[in-house]
């Protein structure tokens, strides 16, 4: 079997007929997508590995309770997302900050920078971006900067795809405003 040619959910159904090796493929696929996206709550390397090894353990363990007619994608981000959280809860910080190599994946299309002002430097987004709610940041982070459609995103947050839209606007008002000041 030519696992690279499944699925992510094909690959879930096969692992849960017996074939638990092949969640290593599953590894493969999400290790450095996850990284980058927990990159964007936990800053240190050590932590960062930390969660992303909870990540994929209660992935494996929580496998059975995955619904296989839905999008796997959305439900191991949302996995990610609620350990990073839990992280910053359990240690009470938050840094908040994109790298050099995040911002080149930004898709070419969109331009954030753009967008809100052209003058305003990264570190400046950055700040504004640190200053902002979670409930605004994390939607324009998942659409900005993970690519997340509307409905991924709707999916990973718990909330609807109406209040996607609505928090991406407002987030980017809001941002708007702390870059005027």
């Amino acid at each position: 079997m030519v696992t690279q040619d499944l699925t992510d959910e094909q690959l879930v159904a096969e692992i849960r007929k017996s074939n638990p090796e092949l969640y290593g493929e599953i590894i493969k696929r999400y290790e450095v997508k996850l990284t980058h996206y927990l990159r964007k709550f936990i800053r240190d390397a050590d932590e960062l590995e930390d969660v992303l090894q909870e990540v994929f353990i209660k992935t494996y363990r929580n496998l059975y309770g995955f619904d296989v007619e839905k999008k796997f994608s959305p439900w191991i981000y949302r996995l990610a997302h609620n350990e990073a959280i839990n992280q910053i809860k359990k240690y009470k910080k938050e840094s908040f900050s994109l790298d050099e190599k995040e911002w080149e994946i930004v898709d070419k299309k969109i331009d954030i920078i753009g967008k809100i002002d052209a003058d305003f430097s990264r570190v400046k987004i950055e700040e504004a971006l640190a200053r902002l709610d979670n409930k605004y940041r994390d939607p324009l982070v998942l659409y900005f900067f993970e690519q997340k459609s509307y409905e991924e995103i709707s999916d990973i947050l718990h909330i609807p795809i109406s209040t996607v839209g609505t928090l991406i606007l407002r987030g980017k008002n809001k941002l708007k405003d702390f870059l005027k000041k």
